[in-house]
C-alpha cells in the first residue's frame, strides 16, 4: 500500500535560527499525535545536519531540496547526494520546476540526479508538471509523460519503486491558483497509467503521487481525498507551523 506524504519544500528561506525554531515548533506540534501520513520537510543545505540532530526523524523525515550531478571532485560550490545523506537527510526534491527554469536543469542531468541519490539511499522526491501555456495548449499529459519518461524510464523496476512523483502544475505555483481536486485526479490518474504501461500495475498503484501547486488548509482536504493524491509537496504554507499542520491533517 502505497504512503501517504505531506512534505514542506522551505526553499531558499529561513536564516538558520529560523530555521531550526521552524523544525524543532514542527516536531513539538506533531508530538503524541497519531497521524496517517509521512511528514517531510525539505531544508536549505546549511540547516539539514543541525535540524536532522534535532528532531525526532521517525516523526519527521528531512529532505535536501537539491543535489549535485557529479559524485565528488572540484565542482565548488556543489553537494553531492553523498554530502546529503552523510546529514540524516532521507529525501531529496529532485526536477523542481524552478531548478528546471532558472538553472536548465535537462532530463539527462536530472536523470543523474536521479541514480545518485539512489546510490547513496536517498528517496527522489521527482517533480514533473507543466507552465500555462502547455496547459492552455491541452500539451499537459505529453508534457509530463516527456518528463517521466525520459529522467526515470531507464531504472529498473526495484529502483523506480523507491520514487516519490510529485506533480507540479507551474501555474498553480506561489500565484494562490489551484488545480481543481478534479483536475489533480485526472492528471494522477494519467500518471500512474503511464508508469503501469512502463512498470506494471502494482508499481503503479504503489507509487506516491504528490500534488504540488499552492495547497493549503482550506483546500488539502478536498485534494487529498482524491484516491491517486497521496499527499502534497508544499511551498510558502509549509514555512509556518500554524499554516502546515492543518495540511498535515487533512488526512
Amino acid at each position: 500500500m502505497r504512503k501517504n506524504i505531506i512534505a514542506g519544500n522551505w526553499k531558499m528561506n529561513t536564516t538558520f535560527e529560523e530555521g531550526m525554531e521552524l523544525a524543532k515548533g514542527l516536531n513539538e506540534a506533531l508530538k503524541g499525535k497519531t497521524l496517517k501520513c509521512d511528514v517531510v520537510i525539505g531544508t536549505p543545505f546549511t540547516h539539514l545536519a543541525c535540524i536532522a540532530d534535532a528532531i525526532d526523524t521517525n516523526v519527521i523525515g528531512v529532505a535536501a531540496q537539491n543535489c549535485a550531478d557529479k559524485d565528488k571532485g572540484a565542482y565548488t560550490g556543489e553537494v553531492s547526494a553523498a554530502m546529503v545523506a552523510s546529514t540524516g537527510a532521507k529525501y531529496v526534491i529532485l526536477g523542481h520546476s524552478e531548478r528546471r527554469a532558472y538553472y536548465h536543469e535537462t532530463a539527462e542531468i536530472l536523470k543523474t540526479k536521479v541514480n545518485l541519490a539512489l546510490a547513496n539511499g536517498l528517496t527522489p522526491i521527482f517533480c514533473i508538471g507543466e507552465v500555462l501555456e502547455e496547459r492552455k495548449a491541452g500539451k499537459h499529459f505529453d508534457v509530463v509523460d516527456g518528463q517521466v519518461k525520459d529522467s526515470l524510464f531507464d531504472l529498473s523496476a526495484e529502483d523506480f519503486a523507491k520514487l516519490v512523483i510529485a506533480y507540479e502544475p507551474v501555474w498553480a505555483i506561489g500565484t494562490g491558483v489551484t488545480a481543481t481536486a478534479d483536475e489533480a485526479e485526472e492528471i494522477h490518474v494519467h500518471i500512474r497509467c503511464t508508469i503501469a504501461a512502463r512498470y506494471g500495475e502494482e508499481i503503479a498503484d504503489n507509487c506516491t503521487i504528490l500534488y504540488g501547486g499552492s495547497m493549503n488548509g482550506a483546500n488539502a482536504k478536498e485534494l487529498v481525498s482524491k484516491p491517486n493524491v497521496d499527499g502534497g509537496l508544499i511551498g510558502g504554507a509549509s514555512l509556518s507551523v500554524d499554516k502546515f499542520m492543518p495540511i498535515i491533517e487533512a488526512f
